[in-house]
């Protein structure tokens, strides 16, 4: 069964325009059945309903609305054109809509997104300017960060970037999580594009990064030290890097960064964490099931275990047992607090302090 020119017209649309939109261009402007779209894009009758719903209540903002009717003339352009090819009259029309196109909204989603994510910044929309600007409040006077075009600042607001706070002759924006997810994504783009130009393991996909929190560590080389990009987000102690004392400087410091995530390393070398399924290591090696004692196949390295016991012994009660359950089985810091029956918002603290001492401890080591 070919397909409609209201179908066409609809796929010609740039890659960015959210699915819930050209569910609602094909039914509410090309007045399409609920059902036949459905159909086409494998799902219920339901779903689409409730997209189409949820862009027409949308179209009370003032970019929402624009940039529908915007798509509506592109669409619409898309379906003459398409007539015409199928009638054999090769005169396109020009067309009545611009858009924005995908690869010119992921640089200035960069670009913008990334001043978004500052404190106190928001996107500012006046009516009838044909710019939008982000600004941040500091002491008083909104600064200006950076210049957007009206047809960026929309598409950001139709693909849920940024959503509206305060709505009146200029209408303020703040970023979204989606906002801050689709950032990492882009950023990630370049590593994942130099990853695999080396030839190196497959990247991971954009989906995956957007929840990672990439960082720079520097580890002793056989040829020196390296760099590396680790994901500060796989440990607890990522969130606490990322804050800031009363001082503006970050909370810990990259070295105690360190000195956490060796502890970590050591642990999972030596196999300390408890088990979570069937333990085929016995099944494959010779020897007793129950044989146990310290040197068998089946054991950790016991020079990564003598390391962390070593590390622990230094620390001493309480600060050990605070950086065992962060560092090494990873809980977060108020369900460590439960546990141990300490204040709530102490654990930080004394979390601090103890990979002060790790740090010295692996520093006594190198003397």
């Amino acid at each position: 069964m070919p397909s409609s020119p209201a179908s066409v017209a609809v796929s010609t649309l740039p890659d960015w325009v959210p699915e819930a939109a050209r569910a609602y261009l094909a039914h509410a402007h090309s007045g399409r059945p609920l059902r036949d779209v459905a159909a086409e894009n494998g799902c219920a009758a339901s779903t689409i309903l409730r997209q189409v719903r949820r862009i027409e209540q949308r179209r009370d903002d003032p970019l929402v609305d624009d940039i529908m009717e915007r798509l509506a003339e592109a669409a619409g352009d898309a379906a003459v054109f398409t007539n015409q090819k199928e009638t054999h009259q090769m005169s396109a029309l020009p067309p009545r809509a611009t858009l924005i196109d995908d690869e010119t909204l992921n640089r200035e989603a960069k670009r913008v997104l990334r001043r978004l994510c500052e404190a106190d910044a928001f996107l500012a929309v006046g009516q009838g300017m044909p710019q939008a600007a982000v600004l941040r409040e500091t002491g008083g006077t909104p600064t200006r960060t950076a210049t957007v075009p009206k047809l960026v600042a929309q598409a950001f607001v139709l693909k849920d970037w940024v959503t509206c706070y305060k709505a009146g002759r200029i209408t303020r924006y703040r970023i979204t999580e989606a906002g801050r997810a689709a950032l990492k994504r882009l950023l990630n783009d370049t590593l994942n594009a130099r990853v695999e130009a080396r030839g190196m393991a497959e990247s991971p996909s954009p989906f995956l990064t957007q929840h990672m929190g990439m960082g720079e560590r520097v580890v002793p080389g056989p040829q020196g030290d390296e760099t590396l990009r680790v994901n500060l987000s796989e440990s607890p102690l990522g969130s606490l890097a990322r804050k800031k004392d009363r001082d503006g400087k970050p909370f810990l410091s990259m070295d105690l960064v360190i000195a956490g995530e060796r502890l970590r390393e050591d642990f999972e070398r030596a196999q300390m964490g408890p088990r979570i399924g069937q333990n085929w290591e016995r099944f494959l090696t010779a020897g007793s099931r129950s044989d146990m004692a310290p040197g068998n196949n089946c054991s950790g390295p016991e020079d990564a275990r003598q390391r962390v016991s070593d590390a622990l012994r230094a620390l001493g009660p309480g600060l050990a047992d605070v950086v065992l359950r962060v560092c090494c089985f990873l809980e977060g810091l108020e369900t460590a607090e439960k546990r141990m029956g300490w204040a709530a918002r102490s654990g930080k603290i004394v979390l601090r302090i103890a990979l002060q001492r790790l740090a010295a401890h692996y520093d006594d080591l190198h003397r």
